[in-house]
């Protein structure tokens, strides 16, 4: 009877995980407290049995001082006092700021000669219809723009993930490093920065789109030139970020987004997201090729206005989700593509977590995103 129940244990067996504190390698590339953080890994494992840690490895920390000046003391010294204590690693490729978002404690800001390039041409951060700029993650727009001492910010991904692989390569190939979630936007999450709580947004605000910077106005003008309609434009009627679908031309009830105009940019919006996932995962793919390591990416939960028709909060972020569209199918294919683990936000959440004006249901899309 015990044997069953013990197989039974292990073929249901999760691995849990648990998240280091955003700051555990600090802004001054100094691991905080190792003596305490070790105290306390060890009460985990033995108490409460844990399998490994998560770990953000902030690029604005490791490559602060120039191009391609890689600095992995902190976190070699992080990995090996984790490794020591039999413990595995989710380490994430954190390509974002750390500061004004949900949960976030300290501020870890993107590279400064990064930012630099953002003070004479603003552009290649993420844009509102109104041209304030979003400073947490590059614009998509300049995924492959030579603008950062001649790489792209793709190269710049790229050239940072084969940095890490040289320098873990010990860690890498003891298996004590198992997973790298690829960062791919705003808390490094696949979506647009269109709910910022920087810049006032309040749940369950719609949100507003982020296209607005000059190197995405101009390839979506090519875009609609070259489907034959170069009339078209960037929305103008689509609200700020904390409007009720309603209150907008674009969102309310056979609004803009039903319309020819409206779908084609919906369409572009939400396939550059794709593509940019699709870029930098597959350079993930070519460079921890043949390792042992599971690679994945973080999808937002984006549950709020689900049950509104216009999906208004999800189209924001750049998931063309409706009633009759699979905005998560072309995700998931394009995760599965690169072998790809599909991480998403809200799965503990409940339907009745929200009030009704939230028109909330995580439930019905964690079971569609499934």
């Amino acid at each position: 009877m015990a044997a069953n129940y013990n197989e039974k244990l292990l073929l249901n067996y999760v691995p849990v995980y648990v998240m280091l504190p955003l700051g555990v390698v600090n802004v001054e590339n100094v691991v905080t407290d190792p003596e305490t953080l070790e105290t306390q890994l060890k009460r985990l494992k033995e108490e409460a049995g844990i399998d490994g840690v998560m770990v953000d490895v902030w690029w604005g920390i490791i490559e602060s001082k120039g191009p391609k000046q890689y600095d992995w003391t902190a976190y070699k010294t992080l990995f090996h006092l984790i490794a020591r204590l039999g413990l595995k690693i989710q380490a994430i490729m954190s390509f974002h700021q750390c500061g004004g978002n949900v949960g976030d404690i300290v501020t870890i800001p993107i590279p400064k000669w990064v930012r630099d390039v953002g003070d004479t041409d603003p552009d290649i951060y993420y844009t509102n219809r109104k041209g304030t700029r979003d400073i947490e993650y590059l614009s998509i727009g300049v995924d492959n723009v030579p603008l950062f001492a001649g790489r792209t910010a793709v190269q710049m991904y790229s050239d940072y993930m084969s940095s890490f692989k040289e320098n873990m390569a010990d860690l890498i190939e003891a298996g004590v490093i198992v997973d790298i979630e690829v960062g791919l936007g705003p808390a490094g999450e696949l979506r647009y920065p269109s709910y910022p709580q920087s810049q006032g947004w309040v749940f369950p605000g719609i949100g507003e789109f982020q296209c607005y910077d000059k190197y995405l106005k101009k390839d979506f003008k090519e875009a609609a030139a070259k489907a034959g309609h170069p009339e078209w434009d960037l929305p103008e009627d689509a609200g700020e970020y904390n409007d009720k679908p309603e209150e907008t031309g674009f969102f309310k009830r056979n609004g803009t987004y039903v319309s020819e105009e409206g779908k084609f940019f919906l369409t572009w919006y939400s396939n550059k997201l794709i593509f940019h996932g699709d870029q930098i995962l597959g350079e993930a793919n070519k460079i921890f090729a043949g390792l042992k390591l599971n690679l994945a990416a973080k999808v937002s939960g984006i549950h709020w206005l689900y049950n509104h028709h216009s999906h208004a909060a999800e189209l924001t972020a750049g998931y063309y989700n409706l009633f009759k569209r699979d905005g998560y199918r072309p995700i998931a294919r394009m995760l599965s593509k690169h072998y790809g683990i599909l991480n998403f936000t809200c799965l503990e959440m409940k339907d009745t977590d929200n009030t009704a004006e939230a028109l909330s249901a995580p439930q019905e899309l964690v079971q569609e995103v499934i």
